[in-house]
């Protein structure tokens, strides 16, 4: 072979090099996504809370007592369990005591006085009734009956009144009592402490209206506890009382708890005006799931509204607008846009009726720029 030959071959050959490595590069890359196999299974359709819910107590009061005062008594802290009826604080409170005693005192002083008017009635009365006895037998005069019946008469009045005048001593000592009685706070019902607010020698003052101050103690039930989480307006209409309900906690991000919808508000919350929910509460369905619970944690509900157990399904993230998805064509390496008729969805899953076949793969990374109908892809 002539060396010019051999020049024109290894040119040639050099050419074609680069005239394939001009192509390869010229070509667009496959753009990276991400893909879902196409399969069956169960899948339910479900609602959940726009914000952020939270566990509350069946039974919760802030306590605060009906007067101002000086806080003489706390025999109480932060956590302890009471019962209904014991003493959680006192205020100072002698000058009512003081009163107290002295309306017991004058209600033993009228009690005597009234029974001293009362039996010197009874004298008069019969009396009384001796000389109307002696005027029939012509015994007594006229004017010695009638001023005994007279006499017998006003001492039954007097009588009376000393009675009602006991009466009116024993309603001031129940005055007395109550007026007590409001220095002093008492647990409504069993429950925990959850928060004091206030320490011994410190005054606290009522609530004026219209201007909220924090309770002087704050007792929570925590023996019965349900979730209170916000809904979308829009989907109000699809939950009713008694639906099953998946409750999730940021305590326990590794569990759910069962529930059911126990109540819907009867009015809808405009606290911002793009933003308008509808408040539920669930309860939980064995109450042991909440024994380690405490009432404040944050939860969120998932309410059930349907159930199917053996449907085609797809991630719901793989939906575009009008019902499509983006099927990977594996042999050749491209997407290509299809009409799907959906069901049941919800923010996971979304039944697929028709327009797909099980063990197809479709594309969940749609927001990524360049994937569209006909790009040239690689699964991640």
């Amino acid at each position: 072979m002539s060396h010019r030959l051999r020049r024109f071959i290894v040119i040639g050959t050099l050419l074609g090099v680069g005239l394939a490595l001009g192509w390869y590069w010229s070509q667009p890359k496959p753009i990276p996504v991400r893909v879902e196999v196409v399969e069956r299974g169960p899948i339910e359709s479900t609602v959940a809370n726009t914000r952020a819910g939270s566990v509350e107590a069946c039974q919760r009061a802030r306590l605060s007592p009906s007067v101002g005062g000086l806080i003489a008594q706390l025999p109480i802290k932060q956590g302890d369990h009471v019962k209904a009826g014991q003493l959680l604080l006192s205020l100072w409170n002698k000058d009512f005591d003081a009163q107290l005693k002295l309306a017991e005192r004058e209600a033993v002083a009228t009690a005597a006085r009234a029974t001293e008017v009362c039996v010197i009635a009874d004298v008069a009365r019969s009396e009384a009734d001796r000389l109307v006895q002696l005027r029939a037998q012509k015994l007594a005069s006229d004017d010695d009956t009638e001023r005994a019946v007279g006499d017998a008469k006003a001492r039954a009045a007097a009588c009376l009144a000393a009675k009602e005048s006991q009466r009116v001593s024993l309603a001031k000592i129940n005055v007395s009592k109550v007026n007590l009685e409001r220095t002093r706070l008492v647990a409504p019902f069993d429950g925990v402490i959850a928060k004091i607010n206030g320490e011994l020698g410190e005054f606290v003052t009522p609530s004026p209206p219209g201007i909220p101050t924090p309770p002087a103690v704050d007792l929570i039930d925590n023996r019965c506890l349900y979730v209170s989480a916000p809904i979308d307006e829009v989907d109000a209409a699809k939950v009713a009382v008694g639906q099953s309900v998946r409750i999730s906690l940021d305590a326990f991000p590794d569990k759910t708890f069962a529930g059911k919808i126990r109540r819907i508000a009867p009015f809808v919350l405009a606290l911002e005006k793009q933003a308008r929910t509808v408040d539920v509460e669930a309860e939980f369905t064995r109450p042991e799931d909440y024994a380690r619970l405490l009432g404040g944690y944050s939860a969120d509900l998932d309410i059930i509204l349907a159930t199917r157990p053996d449907v085609l399904r797809i991630p719901t993230e793989a939906l575009l607008e009008d019902s499509r998805v983006l099927v990977y064509a594996a042999d050749e390496g491209r997407l290509y846009v299809r009409k799907v008729e959906a069901g049941l969805s919800n923010w996971k899953l979304t039944e697929v009726i028709s327009g797909l076949k099980a063990g197809e793969q479709v594309v969940t990374s749609i927001d990524r720029e360049g994937v569209e109908d006909g790009a040239w892809v690689k699964p991640e």
